[in-house]
This record gives structure tokens, sequence and C-alpha cells, in this order.
């Protein structure tokens, strides 16, 4: 299985991608994936003239490695941080303080340690009703996407970052849940009945409004998971994602099974 750097230069935004037909790019371990994310990540965002880098952020310790190289010396000077809006890709519906916030990961490794304008960053609302929550974060995306209605050709997001679980559920789309269903939302509540906290995630539609989908994996444990969703095993909630540009399975060997 080889690497296929050239897919991440120009994305084909008239024919899109999926699980099944994105690209590989296998590296040898977790720290050179997460290497590799943030020099393709800086240069991206660099590259984006016609208004502001619109990113998706993950939770997960593959990210949290990335999120920590982005702050160090060689790239938070480079990082264009005024011009990028951050966003999540899901939330535990728990304080920001609480250990089980991605956010909460996110400022400690990376924001906290860089000059971002306060008013980029976009944590999910984790207080109050859970569904006026949701709709709270979609006005959010809304305002910065400039409309209330996804257009083809005019993503959403930039990068939207993606992990994948044991139980082939990706951002906080699991299996068995109404939100896999979702057609028309941007952001939806989710509560698992296989893991604890109720959620608020995006949704295929918000996902599918995309330049770039960068799953990144590593270890052997993801192996199996990835098996199935890039065979496009149904039952798997990630087989589902879609994109209109480029789909990356950023990995390491042991998570590609190699």
């Amino acid at each position: 299985m080889e690497s296929r750097n050239s897919c991440w230069e120009k994305p084909d935004m008239t024919a899109g991608h999926d699980v099944k037909t994105g690209a590989m790019v296998v590296l040898p371990d977790a720290e050179a994936v997460a290497q590799h994310m943030a020099k393709w990540l800086t240069a991206q965002a660099l590259a984006k003239k016609d208004g502001p880098f619109v990113l998706a952020l993950s939770g997960g310790s593959t990210p949290r490695r990335l999120y920590q190289i982005l702050a160090s010396a060689e790239y938070r000077d480079r990082f264009p941080w005024a011009k990028t809006q951050f966003f999540f890709g899901d939330e535990r519906f728990v304080p920001e303080s609480d250990a089980a916030s991605n956010y909460n990961m996110v400022e400690t490794e990376m924001l906290a340690h860089v000059k971002v304008p306060p008013g980029n960053v976009h944590p999910m609302p984790t207080s109050g009703d859970p569904v006026q929550a949701a709709a709270q974060y979609q006005a959010e995306l809304a305002a910065v996407y400039g409309g209330k209605t996804l257009e083809p050709g005019r993503p959403l997001f930039d990068v939207v970052m993606l992990g994948l679980g044991d139980n082939g559920h990706t951002a906080s789309l699991f299996p068995r849940q109404p939100v896999l269903e979702e057609k028309k939302l941007w952001v939806s509540t989710c509560v698992p009945d296989d893991a604890p906290h109720t959620r608020l995630t995006l949704t295929y539609p918000a996902i599918h409004s995309s330049r770039h989908v960068v799953f990144m994996l590593a270890g052997a444990g993801k192996h199996e998971a990835f098996a199935r969703v890039r065979a496009g095993d149904p039952a798997e909630p990630a087989s589902h994602i879609t994109t209109e540009g480029e789909l990356i399975w950023l990995m390491d060997k042991a998570a590609a099974g190699q």
C-alpha cells in the first residue's frame, strides 16, 4: 500500500469521495502521522486565500499530539491562527473544564499556547438543553458560512478531522442512534447506548460539505474497525461518511494492518 501524497494537493471538487474511494497515506507510526498532519494542515491553511480557513477539530490521542506539535516553536508562528475558524466535530455534554471535554483538551494542548483571536474559537455549547445547544452551534456555523442552506460546490469546511471508534463510530455518530438518519440539520444530539454522556455532533450533511475529510488513525487496535469501514460495511456509522472533495485515510502501519 503506497502513500499517495499527490491527493493532498488539488481535491477534485466535482467528483467527491467516500470511505471506499478515499486515498490512503500510510506512515511508520503515530508520531509520523501527527507530524505529517501538522505540515499538511499548515500548508492548506496558508494556501486558503478566499475567506477564512474553516476547520473542524477532533478529539483523541492522535490529534492530541497534532495539537502539541502545532503549538510548538516550529509551527506557532507559522500557522495562520488569525485567519482560521476553529470548530469541533463533536463534544460530550460536560462542562468545558471536564477532562472528558474535547474543547478542554484542545485548549490545554494548543489554543492556550498560541495567538488565536478568541472569536475564532467555537466550542460546542454544553449547558442547558442539548437540542437548543445544537441549534445554537448550527447558527454559529451558518454565520461563518454566510447562509443557512448548504450549497454544492461551496463547502462549509475546508478540513474535517475525524477519528474512528471500535464500534465504527466517528465524531459522535454512534450505532443505532437517530442522528444517523438526519438529512437536514448540520448539528444534532446523540445519546449512545454503548458510551457515556449525551453528545453534540456534526451530521453527515455537514461533514459532506467539506474540501477535505481526514481520518487520523494509529495503532493496531484501529485495524479491525478500519477494515470494516474501508469495505463499506453499512452497519458501521463511519462507512456513510462522504465529502464533496477529498477523503484521506492518514494512518500508521499498525492501523493499516501492515
